[in-house]
């Protein structure tokens, strides 16, 4: 039985909504659609950031509104010079929270984590699948099956399509991804240049 790249994408969509994701078309998102959801007209922008800012807001009540924008502003402003100290950077904020320190009324200095996912609660996260998210890098235009996005953050990339009329193994899957991902240190990491987000 032979089945078309969309119809499996389609049905990986599908799964998800079941499970909860509220499954989006790429391009709905794009910059001047009803949709819209993505700033960049260009396409470079990886990170949800509305979408991130209001999962702070809904996940961190009790933090001032100075203190929320703080810890949108390192999630988005991550420094680094390689791909890998970035994810050392960008994994303990996910998974601890955000360090943030904000001013308290009588004027002392108060420091407290802002959480980024309900671990406890993954119902309170805002869960995305996202087919056809197209990035562009440089001269390079990668455009993953589904991107899975939780809290405005794009966290997984899956490629159904990839397998269809192939006899892979597991470890040549894994091997194609990052050519179908942006390769590499590209396109599905957080952006750390002035105007990205």
């Amino acid at each position: 039985m032979s089945f078309s790249e969309s119809i499996v994408e389609e049905a990986a969509l599908g799964w998800l909504a079941m499970l909860g994701f509220h499954a989006y078309y790429g391009p709905d998102l794009a910059v001047g659609m009803l949709a819209a959801e993505r700033k960049d007209p260009s396409f470079r922008d990886v990170v949800l950031g509305e979408r991130l800012r209001r999962a702070l807001e809904r996940l961190n009540s009790d933090l001032p509104p100075e203190a929320v924008a703080d810890a949108a502003r390192k999630m988005l402003w991550v420094e680094s010079t390689s791909l890998v100290e970035r994810n050392r950077a960008f994994h303990p904020m996910l998974v601890d929270g955000v360090t943030v320190e904000y001013r308290r009324p009588d004027g002392s200095i108060a420091g407290a984590q802002a959480r980024v996912i309900d671990f406890d609660e993954p119902e309170n996260n805002d869960w995305m699948a996202v087919n056809q998210f197209t990035v562009v890098e440089g001269q390079h235009e990668r455009r993953p099956d589904i991107v899975i996005f939780v809290n405005g953050l794009p966290l997984a990339v899956i490629e159904p399509a990839a397998a269809i009329g192939q006899n892979l193994g597991t470890k040549t899957h894994i091997e194609e991804l990052p050519s179908s991902a942006g390769g590499p240190g590209s396109s599905f990491v957080v952006e750390t240049r002035k105007g990205s987000h």
